[in-house]
């Protein structure tokens, strides 16, 4: 590695850990840094999710305050509840990951984004047809909650990108919670299963531990700093922000997946 590949996956472990604090998205910055270095597809991917981990886990402690007003306005048991969803969905997407043929799910995962996208653009037409979260029971709103988790933290085991688009557009629906509290439980749940992705690859990936030394660090950084910007945009801004992001990581991996 020479000075050039250290400067590279030290800003593009910046831009993902700020990108993956506000909207998601983050490892279409640090994947194609880390491929230019010479690293294989697959060895590129588990490499970037071990290397983003510590940032999701800055952007928990700097989303700590909207977390802890979470807590306060909603069940703590019932968070407490989908750690456990998170933890098994984000293995069994690890698992798919290193046991499946990716050129399928690639195909859809860009689809998967757009539509995230478009869920949280439209999230006050679609709660005024699916029931506003308000207005759920407190069984229907559990079930709802577990189901979102499970489904966004399987794909964050498996690839990840705009992961944070697809959770904050599904948890929008089922939590009467502002953007900036959304947001922090989304902070959460990624570093939950960051955690996870770190386990599995470390183990069984072949992961290029010189650059995660590189990148980590930097995302680190830029999590935490993202955090504390999303908790000070108005939920509009930081909505909009959001859908325009997820929007352009959907037209990109598209892109990817049909050239």
């Amino acid at each position: 590695m020479n000075l050039v590949d250290i400067a590279l996956l030290s800003g593009a472990g910046l831009a993902a850990g700020t990108v993956n604090a506000i909207a998601g998205g983050g490892s279409l910055i640090t994947f194609p840094a880390l491929i230019a270095t010479g690293l294989s597809p697959v060895a590129a991917n588990v490499t970037n999710s071990v290397s983003v981990f510590p940032g999701y886990a800055a952007s928990v402690y700097g989303s700590r305050s909207d977390l802890a007003d979470l807590a306060r306005d909603s069940s703590r048991r019932l968070l407490l509840s989908v750690l456990p969803t998170s933890v098994v969905a984000a293995a069994l997407g690890c698992l798919l990951l290193l046991a499946t043929p990716a050129r399928a799910f690639d195909l859809v995962v860009p689809f998967l984004v757009l539509a995230a996208a478009t869920t949280l653009a439209f999230q006050d037409r679609l709660r005024r047809l699916v029931g506003h979260p308000r207005d759920l029971s407190p069984r229907r709103q559990a079930l709802s909650l577990h189901a979102m988790v499970f489904a966004g933290s399987l794909y964050g085991g498996y690839f990840g990108a705009a992961l944070g688009v697809m959770l904050v557009a599904a948890l929008g629906l089922v939590l009467d919670q502002s953007m900036a509290r959304v947001s922090a439980l989304k902070n959460v749940i990624s570093a939950i299963g960051g955690l996870v992705t770190v386990v599995a690859f470390a183990a069984f990936g072949p992961v290029d531990w010189a650059d995660v030394l590189v990148v980590a660090p930097t995302a680190m950084i830029g999590g935490y700093v993202g955090a504390r910007l999303a908790r000070r945009l108005p939920s509009a801004v930081l909505k909009w922000l959001i859908v325009v992001f997820g929007i352009g990581v959907g037209l990109v991996l598209l892109y990817r997946a049909v050239f």
